[in-house]
């Protein structure tokens, strides 16, 4: 099963055994006083200026995300796009949970990209998410990132976690979209806060992969929440999701590639260890 992804000069192929895409996740202002702070005031040379290093530092495609205080998505996302389509030549995720928002923003990205394809984040188990964004994800040929969360909340157990992905293949499916273009991110929780938080979001993938064979995404980095070391944290538990079938972790690439790419030279998907080699020797110089 393959989702293919295309920027304005790169296509993107995210698979089982292939190598790990990393989706870079430094465009969103959560946590980022310097980047909301310009969105704030419309100002978006923060965005040109880690589209460019999230991909110098190995991203393969990019999450766009504006939503700060004070920010008029409607009006800055797509903005914000098209940034990033004419800096970078990667696919873009486009990330908003606002429907006139994507709706504009997928506008703008077949605009200036027509021959492109890019990812939505996200859609989850919502019957109000369903509705606003899957639609939009068929109109425009997209694929879509689907949250392992619906009405009641983010379930506790994996099996739980499986039936809110059953019930987003569905809707998509039903919809005319792919499976190929429906990935699933079960969800990391911090283990700061609860002990078996890894080992649900892992089984989790573990049965999504094996019951609907879907890629998944993650936005990996929550696990390690509020504890110290976080990257140690990250790069582990990074290692066991990609083993059990994540490929397409949401992270910030400067901080955690080379664990990916450690992980999948252990996996017997970089021959030679050329991926590692080079990722190593471009660290070093730099």
């Amino acid at each position: 099963m393959e989702t293919v992804l295309k920027g304005t000069g790169k296509e993107v192929v995210i698979a089982h055994g292939r190598p790990t895409v990393i989706l870079g996740e430094r465009i969103n202002p959560t946590g980022k006083k310097k980047l909301a702070a310009a969105l704030a005031v419309g100002n978006l040379d923060v965005v040109r200026q880690e589209a460019l290093a999230q991909v110098d530092a190995g991203a393969h495609l990019l999450d766009v995300n504006v939503g700060a205080a004070g920010v008029d998505e409607v009006d800055l996302l797509p903005r914000a796009v098209k940034l990033v389509l004419e800096t970078v030549d990667v696919p873009v995720c486009i990330d908003t949970p606002d429907g006139k928002a994507l709706g504009a923003a997928l506008a703008v990205h077949r605009e200036h990209n027509p021959d492109g394809k890019p990812l939505v984040n996200s859609v989850n188990g919502e019957e109000a998410s369903l509705a606003r964004v899957l639609p939009l994800v068929a109109e425009y040929g997209a694929a879509v990132i689907g949250l392992c969360m619906d009405d009641d909340g983010i379930p506790e157990t994996p099996e739980q976690r499986l039936e809110v992905a059953k019930k987003i293949v569905h809707h998509a499916e039903a919809l005319g979209i792919r499976r190929d273009d429906i990935l699933i991110d079960c969800l990391a929780l911090t283990v700061g806060a609860d002990a078996q938080a890894g080992w649900v979001t892992l089984e989790a993938i573990r049965l999504v992969k094996q019951e609907l064979g879907v890629n998944l995404a993650l936005g990996a980095s929550n696990v390690s929440f509020g504890l110290p070391d976080r990257e140690t944290i990250n790069g582990a538990f990074l290692a066991m999701a990609i083993a059990r079938g994540l490929n397409c972790p949401i992270v910030d690439a400067a901080k955690v590639s080379h664990y990916i790419l450690a992980a999948d030279l252990a996996l017997g998907r970089d021959e030679y260890a050329m991926r590692y080699l080079k990722a190593y020797r471009k660290r070093k110089k730099a």
